[in-house]
């Protein structure tokens, strides 16, 4: 996956830290320092942060170097020169992750769609799987109540075609909330990722599938963003799924 590299990075993670939360972020002003102090009040031992920050105009970036200087050796922030693409911010705190001695790996968004509480349940399944997958496709698992019908059937839908596509057993598919032992992370090739978008996170579901790792799904909620606007368009749609096509053809 080629892409430019960080212009710098603030602060860093401690020799301690055992799990580290991955968060790019792009225009959170409004919702960064609630997610900290939300992750860092749940029951996870050692914890820590890593944001990669795509030079945000409304000083999400600022904001997270703050935190990081108060709270020295529990978050660390990754800065780009713009918007390089989701995909690529994962691979970025990835690969610094792994740098680190931390045992368990966390993706997730910073808006609250995601919830933080359910990060001690993810990390908890990693003593039995090597990839748990928060699923709003298994039983137990949904979306915003307050969707229409015809946005969650889409939903619904297009996860399916994504499944059937690329014959993936995890159910849901797109999910952009997960947590992996750090083998599982070793054990594909980050640089080799092609998608930097939206289809990233079923391009990362085919790769583990094909590695032959114990993937697991935990049900929860899908709730609409708090605060700030979603980055998801039609256009995104539209290239991942042509993308993910030329996935599946070339194997």
């Amino acid at each position: 996956m080629g892409t430019d590299r960080p212009i710098w990075r603030n602060g860093d993670l401690s020799r301690g830290v055992e799990t580290a939360i991955v968060i790019p972020t792009f225009n959170e002003a409004e919702n960064l320092a609630s997610m900290h102090e939300a992750l860092l009040g749940q029951d996870v031992p050692n914890v820590g942060i890593i944001i990669v920050d795509d030079g945000s105009p409304d000083g999400t970036g600022k904001i997270a170097d703050e935190i990081a200087d108060s709270d020295p050796g529990r978050m660390a922030v990754i800065h780009r020169s713009g918007k390089l693409g989701l995909g690529t911010a994962y691979v970025e705190g990835f690969r610094y992750a792994l740098q680190t001695d931390t045992r368990n790996i966390v993706q997730m968004d910073c808006d609250f769609s995601h919830p933080p509480a359910l990060v001690p349940e993810l990390v908890r399944c990693l003593e039995r799987a090597d990839v748990v997958v928060g699923s709003r496709y298994c039983e137990g698992g949904g979306s915003d109540p307050d969707w229409s019908t015809g946005r969650t059937m889409l939903s619904r839908y297009a996860n399916f075609g994504i499944r059937s596509m690329l014959g993936l057993r995890v159910r849901d598919a797109t999910s952009g909330f997960k947590a992996y032992r750090r083998a599982a992370l070793e054990a594909i090739d980050l640089d080799a990722l092609e998608l930097t978008g939206f289809g990233f996170q079923a391009e990362v579901a085919f790769r583990m599938q094909q590695a032959g790792l114990d993937v697991v799904e935990q049900p929860y909620m899908f709730m609409e963003r708090v605060a700030g606007m979603s980055k998801m368009s039609l256009g995104i749609a539209i290239e991942a799924a042509w993308r993910l096509t030329r996935l599946r053809l070339g194997g």
